[in-house]
């Protein structure tokens, strides 16, 4: 099988998450594709809103209709800092004989290089590099090749902000997200 791996903060999961993963998933016609929630991502320093548990569930919310994405908890159970690279070893371990394609974002991928054993990744994963509105696809030998995806500008700290205004989420994230959010209290001052 043919697997992507579509990693972030999910903090919340909105519709330019799904949007992206669903149309690279199509695109490349990848089997599955892990959306993977981060314990710790290695550049933001600052806490999650939400907890690992709860981004998970709303991820789990966000894809509950689609059969190609799938969330995948794997980062969150592992616990410290998300690096890349671990996750796509442990997927190598698990799913030996399939092929991974990593889908990284422009604005990440401009990063890349620098990334913890960054040169480990082409050898564990193909590194496709998706559109994002405002950011340039960089050159990189590492990456394979790019797929241009709806250009939907969501912003996660915006929904955040309109979350803890009580202001509709409609459009933003998926309408079992909003339930959720609400349910929660997330993004409140208090759950800081």
């Amino acid at each position: 099988m043919h697997r992507g791996v579509f990693g972030g903060s999910f903090d919340p999961p909105h519709v330019g998450h799904v949007g992206v993963a669903a149309a690279a998933g199509a695109a490349l016609d990848l089997g599955v594709v892990h959306l993977i929630p981060t314990y710790q991502q290695p550049f933001k320093h600052e806490s999650h809103m939400a907890s690992g548990e709860q981004r998970a569930e709303m991820v789990r919310l966000a894809v509950a209709d689609s059969e190609r994405l799938i969330v995948d908890e794997r980062e969150l159970r592992r616990g410290g800092t998300s690096y890349t690279v671990d996750t796509l070893e442990e997927l190598r371990r698990v799913y030996p004989a399939d092929e991974l394609t990593l889908l990284v974002g422009a604005d990440t991928a401009v990063d890349m290089p620098s990334w913890y054993r960054a040169d480990r990744l082409p050898e564990l994963a193909n590194i496709v590099v998706l559109t994002r509105p405002g950011a340039e696809i960089p050159r990189h030998p590492m990456f394979q090749r790019s797929v241009n995806v709806p250009a939907l500008d969501v912003s996660a700290t915006e929904i955040r902000e309109r979350a803890s205004r009580g202001e509709s989420l409609a459009g933003l994230v998926a309408e079992p997200v909003e339930a959720y959010i609400v349910a929660n209290r997330l993004y409140q001052q208090e759950t800081k």
